[in-house]
């Protein structure tokens, strides 16, 4: 009987999925097409290695801005520590390139920062990878720009950052998700646009 019980839960924790498991599977496509697209730069030379920051920047930065005119401080005091605007633009400086603000991004509501935050901190998982990927590169001045990959490595931002999208019971779901959905689209512009 104990066993019936048990499986009885787990269909219901399938059914009724939590907002980290929504997000995943709401925004797996776009997902997919931005890591195709962002495989295209070859993070090993320096043009491949400096359009793919130009690209990433060109989202980055008005996707923080909008960030910060919603009051992210608010959700997230370490906001400070979480930017990462300061090392994508030391590391273009590096590369002799300015940090281009290429996409709009619209005005956040909460719910909106949640959605925006979920795609820029899952970013850092992703980061981890290129990183390895950029360590096979032969010129020095790729890996002495690497700040922006390496941001936030040994500090526990992601799960700090689940814990506050599982707590956040206020917010509009399909608002987080819209907003995630949009986060996605601006990495997208800005690639077809570097």
């Amino acid at each position: 009987m104990l066993a019936g019980v048990s499986n009885v839960s787990i269909q219901l924790n399938h059914s009724f999925p939590g907002l980290r498991e929504r997000l995943r599977e709401a925004t797996a496509d776009a997902h997919r097409e931005l890591d195709a697209q962002f495989s295209s730069f070859d993070l090993t030379v320096i043009a491949g290695y400096r359009r793919f920051l130009q690209a990433s920047a060109g989202a980055l930065l008005p996707l923080e801005d909008a960030l910060e005119q919603a009051g992210v401080v608010r959700l997230f005091p370490d906001w400070p520590e979480r930017s990462r605007r300061a090392a994508i633009t030391a590391d273009l400086r590096r590369l002799g390139s300015a940090a281009p603000s290429i996409v709009f991004v619209p005005p956040l509501t909460s719910g909106g920062v949640l959605g925006t935050m979920y795609v820029l901190e899952g970013s850092r998982l992703g980061a981890r990878y290129l990183l390895k990927q950029v360590a096979d590169a032969v010129d020095p001045r790729i890996s002495a720009a690497t700040s922006y990959l390496s941001h936030g490595a040994g500090k526990r931002l992601w799960q700090s950052f689940l814990s506050k999208l599982q707590g956040d019971g206020a917010c509009d779901e399909d608002d987080v998700i819209q907003a995630a959905r949009a986060a996605f689209a601006a990495f997208e512009q800005a690639a077809d646009r570097a």
